[in-house]
């Protein structure tokens, strides 16, 4: 058990499919002054409850010193946690007890909220939707990749922004540019681009995770707060397999969506100024959700801010 500034934080165990998930609980000092909406941090992979540059620390406890609790976990295999390792397509179960070790953890919560970054925000979207509890989403540069979306991504915005940068030209004239090895890649992205979507089969075994996120989406009732690096590729992808599929481009202008970007921010929000600024993000738009008592009612309907504006 730990103060840490405002907040206290204790381990917690719990049980999932016979094996031991451990996790850390952070929430404010006084039970009093807990509020009655809680989040969960699911842990992408391969990673664990703390973070890079421990990110996870650092955002629940902003939430707990804004009177929310706060919960982050290792999935079953990963970290502390018992287990054989899984894929974060076969983390509904995780996701499931982490939910049900935070409201049994804390008993004056009755809704709560899920944050993911990069696969965990997949996971997040195909899973707790079921949950009784869950009111609200909040994704930070879904994966959605594929090789399809990989290299689409690349061809718009990889060699784009190659061409505005000085070291390349440097290599041009200096006679250090490999600009066969360079070109073979370049047409293998474009062909992979425009093709591999008309060449996947309609007969696939199986929805494609793409498919069961915007499946568990569609299904929710809740809100969802979407978070955006400008400078990530994943975030990109992201984007660009909205923008092609008519499905998610219904999903991302319901109004119970909020988009919030950042502009110089890198995938995992590295630089302290971004973290602050992603930290704030997520707290207005926790205790905006709080205060309207209903996870239906749009507060900022179709919105797409810049963090300077969140």
């Amino acid at each position: 058990m730990t103060q840490a500034s405002g907040v206290h934080e204790q381990a917690l165990t719990f049980d999932c499919a016979g094996e031991r998930l451990v996790g850390v609980l952070s929430r404010p000092r006084s039970p009093a002054a807990c509020r009655p909406v809680a989040m969960l941090i699911v842990v992408g992979g391969p990673q664990y409850r703390a973070g890079s540059h421990r990110q996870f620390v650092l955002l629940a406890r902003a939430l707990a010193r804004s009177g929310f609790a706060c919960l982050r976990f290792d999935y079953r295999g990963m970290g502390d946690s018992g287990g054989a390792q899984r894929p974060f397509d076969h983390a509904g179960d995780d996701v499931t007890a982490g939910l049900d070790a935070l409201l049994g953890a804390c008993p004056e919560v009755d809704r709560c909220v899920v944050w993911g970054l990069c696969d965990a925000a997949s996971a997040a979207l195909m899973f707790a939707p079921a949950h009784r509890a869950v009111v609200g989403l909040v994704a930070a540069n879904p994966w959605v990749r594929s090789s399809e979306s990989l290299a689409a991504a690349t061809v718009k915005h990889y060699y784009r922004d190659r061409l505005f940068q000085p070291e390349l030209w440097l290599k041009v004239l200096t006679g250090r540019f490999e600009w066969r090895g360079s070109l073979r890649a370049a047409f293998a992205n474009l062909r992979t681009a425009l093709f591999a979507r008309r060449a996947r089969g309609a007969d696939e075994p199986e929805a494609s995770f793409q498919d069961r996120m915007a499946g568990g989406l569609a299904g929710f009732d809740g809100r969802l707060l979407l978070l955006l690096s400008g400078d990530d590729l994943t975030a990109q992808e992201f984007l660009q397999y909205c923008a092609a599929d008519e499905r998610w481009r219904q999903l991302m202008s319901d109004p119970r969506v909020q988009r919030v970007d950042f502009p110089d921010a890198d995938h995992t929000f590295s630089l302290r100024r971004w973290s602050d600024a992603m930290e704030q993000a997520t707290v207005d738009w926790l205790a905006r959700l709080e205060a309207s008592g209903s996870s239906t009612q749009p507060a900022t309907a179709g919105t797409n801010k810049t963090s300077e504006d969140a």
